[in-house]
């Protein structure tokens, strides 16, 4: 008899009909340790030695663990092939080992990325043994952020009434959305115009034009700063001939994202879905999990915290095969395409989320799914096909424009795109945090030397539009942007963004309104608190240096209790 232990009771009921009568699958329903809330649960003075403490709950499920491992000849840790999984492991060895029930039985430690009968299989067939680097990794995290915790809580507790916590990566978060809000406060609108002139082709066909040069100066778009300047130049275009300048079009690519990673999944579940962070972890972790379909349960996408942006060659065969099906083999690049990560401090080691099988379209699957489900399976699935398909060929035109007219000179320009072969974009399109859409605006043909006319274009509007503009603040973070400014700092790591978001509503440091965060007056004085007398528990550089430290702990450059000593 062989014992498995993983976190999840779902995940358990899955894979234990992939290994049959000769397997025993329990859950150990996530951590089964922590660090008790008190004062002297780590103890730098000692060499950081920490005092775990079972919750009443898992002491039960341990309890069971123990009991079957007694009866059993081998014990194989599966927990998820991350750090906290490889952490759930070594906490779930240590309880056991100190319960004497191991004895000369064999021990091994299994990682799949999804949970498919052939993923569990192969991952059976390759043990190895509890990855100290990977646990000493965790060790180091657990331990600093305790002491962070720890230390400033308390502190919060006594000076700020009402303010219930402080954290290493929750505070930093919680800085940057109050960093914003003082922008936006402070922010001094500046005046500017912007000059378009309607266009009218010697054909008839309209386009607009807007004004790059004037009197031998260039224009930018904040250097008409009133409207007696303003007034000016339209006054000299409303008596002005046209003629073009010059056209150039020239050929452009656009290449398709990569595939998921969590922080992009995130990003994207929240524009396009509505999701919040939190809210398409739990969804992807039931797709993960598994789904009964056609009477046989599986996990429908690969394993949904990672930073990493490759997927297996298989994968990408499977989906230049479907390509081929669905969309004709011109969609279909000459040689797959090839991804590595961008973000700061990225652990590549993992695949990117994908669907386990790329031949389950979205459609097949939708009734055997809840509509978040549903949804969510879609976006990662367009993501994943979408991500190997052929770039689109755009076509980029801009038409340069003199005008003449009371002894000056102004320039103008316009600018559009055609899309020549679609590619990628007939299946996926990136969300953007803006509504722009730079393909949009085709601009008719037209020759070097011709004469354009300035018309109104409905008999309404001016010939010459002159509007005034105010520059606006830069706007609040949505979850989406947040995490990518994680990301981008290096703060936390893909299994920490959506609990962060979470806590900072839960502790009502911030609120969601119409999507953006909202610091609360409680937030602003936690942040204004820690800046005054805790300054570097708050320094982006300090949790994103230690974040690259872990890593060198995880590949075992760096020695775990070196890096604490270094820190605290």
């Amino acid at each position: 008899m062989n014992v498995v232990i993983v976190e999840s009771p779902a995940k358990a009921k899955t894979i234990n009909k992939y290994l049959g009568s000769d397997y025993t699958v329990l859950a150990s329903y996530g951590h089964v340790r922590d660090l008790p809330a008190k004062d002297g649960s780590v103890l730098p003075d000692d060499n950081f030695a920490m005092s775990w403490q079972v919750d009443s709950k898992s002491q039960k499920r341990l309890t069971e663990i123990a009991n079957a491992v007694k009866e059993a000849d081998r014990l194989i840790l599966a927990t998820d092939p991350d750090r906290e999984g490889e952490a759930i492991s070594w906490h779930v060895l240590e309880v056991l080992q100190k319960k004497r029930v191991l004895k000369d039985k064999q021990v091994e430690r299994v990682v799949f990325n999804a949970i498919t009968k052939k993923a569990i299989l192969e991952a059976m067939d390759n043990p190895r043994q509890l990855d100290t680097p990977l646990v000493d990794a965790y060790l180091a995290r657990r331990a600093l952020d305790y002491l962070v915790g720890f230390t400033l809580s308390p502190v919060l507790w006594r000076k700020l009434p009402g303010a219930r916590s402080a954290g290493r990566v929750q505070s930093v978060a919680l800085r940057l959305i109050c960093d914003r809000e003082m922008e936006i406060e402070t922010f001094k609108p500046q005046e500017y115009w912007s000059i378009f002139a309607n266009m009218k082709t010697p054909a008839g066909d309209l386009f607009q034009a807007g004004v790059t040069g004037f009197d031998g100066k260039k224009i930018g778009r904040l250097d008409i700063g009133n409207e007696t300047e303003a007034t000016t130049i339209k006054t000299m275009l409303e008596s002005a001939s046209f003629r073009v300048d010059s056209v150039a079009s020239k050929p452009a690519k656009r290449n398709p994202a990569a595939p998921f990673t969590t922080s992009t999944l995130q990003q994207e579940a929240s524009r396009k879905l509505g999701f919040s962070a939190s809210r398409a972890m739990q969804v992807a972790q039931k797709l993960y999990e598994g789904v009964a379909i056609g009477g046989e349960t599986s996990g429908l996408i690969t394993y949904m915290r990672t930073d990493g942006v490759q997927i297996a060659g298989e994968a990408i065969a499977a989906a230049r095969s479907v390509i081929g099906q669905d969309f004709g083999d011109q969609y279909v690049p000459e040689k797959p395409r090839i991804y590595s990560a961008k973000a700061k401090n990225a652990q590549e080691a993992h695949e990117a989320i994908r669907p386990t099988d790329l031949s389950r379209r979205p459609k097949d699957v939708a009734r055997f799914l809840d509509p978040d489900q549903a949804k969510l399976y879609e976006l990662i699935w367009k993501r994943t096909m979408a991500s190997q398909m052929e770039s689109a060929v755009l076509e980029r035109t801009t038409i340069e424009i003199v005008a003449d007219g009371s002894g000056k000179r102004a320039n103008l320009r316009a600018t559009g795109s055609v899309v020549r072969f679609d590619g990628f974009l007939a299946l996926y399109q990136e969300g953007r945090d803006d509504d722009e859409d730079e393909n949009s605006k085709r601009l008719p043909a037209v020759d070097e030397g011709a004469a354009l006319t300035a018309e109104s274009v409905d008999g309404k509007s001016d010939a010459i539009e002159s509007t005034q503009h105010f520059t606006t603040p830069p706007p609040r973070y949505t979850e989406a942007s947040l995490v990518k400014k994680m990301e981008e700092l290096g703060i936390g790591r893909p299994s920490t963004y959506a609990s962060t978001l979470q806590t900072l509503r839960d502790r009502e440091y911030v609120e969601l309104e119409k999507k953006q965060l909202v610091p609360q007056d409680k937030g602003r004085i936690v942040i204004a608190f820690l800046e005054s007398f805790f300054q570097r528990y708050v320094e982006f550089d300090f949790t994103a240096s230690l974040e690259e430290q872990l890593d060198k702990i995880s590949a075992g450059e760096l020695s775990w209790l070196d890096v604490l000593k270094d820190f605290w």
